[in-house]
């Protein structure tokens, strides 16, 4: 009874701290702008399906890919087997569902297979980190803790999977001995390879069950409340951030809708245009000017560098890296939210994504081809953010380049980025006289 008590405990404060920062986390999203993204529901549930739940972006890069999906599906589904430890914690009762008979024997038989398949894709992640280096694995950016975030969660399933086999050997083994009320119930076409490797003493092979039992369980509500302060929080934000993705068109810029009301006033005269938000800006200078799905893109970054790997700016030296946009508005959104958290809405600490975190050079050195929003796996999209910080400097500011000063006068006064007037613009065609 003390110990079904331990677990009850553990388990209900697991999920309260859980709730607590889930909850942080969507007030910090709420602090963005509101954005309409309902529309196509049916395309929308494909879209999550084929991105979030089949990973069609992953396996573009095969060999990771395939590791991915075996990490992903296997951990997802072993962990299924959390509610009949969940139910034996509580109830005091062992293997719940062995009564399935052949059915359960196939479960934990798939299981054990998925475990295995997980510690292979996890070592080869470990491999391409910590002995081949890969490029994308680094940058200014990949501080740390970004670098250390991603071997600890390595670490970690290692741990769980090897506790989880374990557990299974021992069982086993104390099924085939006959002792106390581990009956004859599963398959273990992995952990019986362990069997011979473990004492043959009942007692301390109760004790190795119920340790690898406690430790599994216990890893499993630990890793629950690790992932919000972790970027691997995207295994639960892939899904809602493919629903609410763009689905125009690659290329097709929004156009803001204070611009919009202000051409049409112009071009009729009729027309009333609804009436201005008075802390409305032009474009984004904080986070709380960005709309709620980039900064829900900004959680859901796995930082996995495939966006800034394909960057044209970044290959050719450019200060510009979208992964780093994505971070720098999550920690710009963590420090923002604790503030209005702590002081209200009219929190002002005097910094802003622009300027404190995102420089000049780097929104400028965006090309706006798209790359970065094609490559990430689950549909982030990096330069909505950068074309956002363009527009606040343009036209909040006219804080822009020498360059883009001429291309402007040039457009205002020829109609076109070059100096030449519009009479001009055929010279090149003429034959010479």
């Amino acid at each position: 009874m003390i110990a079904q008590l331990i677990f009850m405990l553990a388990f209900g404060l697991a999920v309260v701290f859980f709730t607590i920062q889930v909850k942080k986390i969507i007030r910090n999203i709420n602090l963005g702008k509101d954005l309409h993204r309902k529309d196509q529901p049916a395309k929308r549930w494909a879209v999550m399906a084929k991105v979030a739940l089949g990973q069609s972006k992953m396996v573009v890069r095969p060999v990771a890919g395939i590791m991915h999906i075996f990490v992903y599906v296997g951990f997802v589904i072993i962990n299924l087997e959390v509610l009949e430890i969940i139910i034996d914690g509580i109830f005091g009762t062992h293997r719940i569902f062995s009564f399935l008979g052949g059915f359960y024997s196939f479960l934990i038989a798939s299981f054990e297979i998925l475990a295995l398949l997980v510690l292979v894709g996890v070592f080869v992640f470990l491999a391409r980190r910590l002995v081949l280096g890969l490029k994308r694995f680094s940058g200014v950016e990949m501080t740390n803790w970004p670098k250390s975030d991603a071997i600890y969660i390595l670490i970690i399933e290692v741990l769980l999977m090897s506790a989880f086999l374990t557990m299974n050997a021992a069982d086993y083994k104390l099924q085939l001995l006959g002792y106390g009320h581990y009956v004859l119930a599963g398959s273990f076409p992995v952990s019986q390879f362990l069997v011979n490797l473990l004492p043959a003493d009942a007692s301390n092979l109760v004790m190795i069950e119920r340790s690898c039992w406690w430790f599994h369980i216990i890893g499993i509500l630990a890793f629950l409340n690790y992932l919000p302060i972790s970027k691997h929080f995207h295994i639960i934000l892939a899904f809602p951030n493919t629903w609410f993705s763009n689905l125009n068109p690659k290329g097709q810029f929004n156009n803001m809708e204070s611009v919009n009301n202000e051409v049409k006033a112009m071009l009729d005269p009729s027309f009333l245009p609804p009436p201005a938000d008075t802390n409305s800006k032009f474009g984004a200078k904080d986070v709380k000017d960005l709309n709620w799905v980039q900064l829900m893109n900004a959680y859901t970054c796995t930082e996995c560098g495939r966006c800034t790997s394909v960057c044209p700016a970044n290959i050719t030296g450019k200060l510009l890296s979208p992964r780093k946009i994505m971070m720098d508005t999550r920690d710009r959104l963590d420090e923002y939210g604790k503030g209005v958290a702590k002081q209200g809405k009219d929190f002002d600490d005097g910094k802003s994504l622009l300027d404190n975190y995102v420089s000049r050079e780097e929104i400028w050195a965006c090309t706006s081809c798209n790359a970065c929003v094609e490559a990430c796996p689950i549909a982030i999209d990096p330069l909505s953010i950068i074309m956002d910080l363009r527009r606040y400097a343009v036209m909040e500011e006219s804080n822009v380049t020498a360059s883009l000063n001429a291309m402007f006068s040039n457009v205002e006064n020829n109609g076109a980025p070059w100096k030449y007037s519009p009479a001009d613009r055929l010279n090149w065609a003429k034959e010479d006289s």
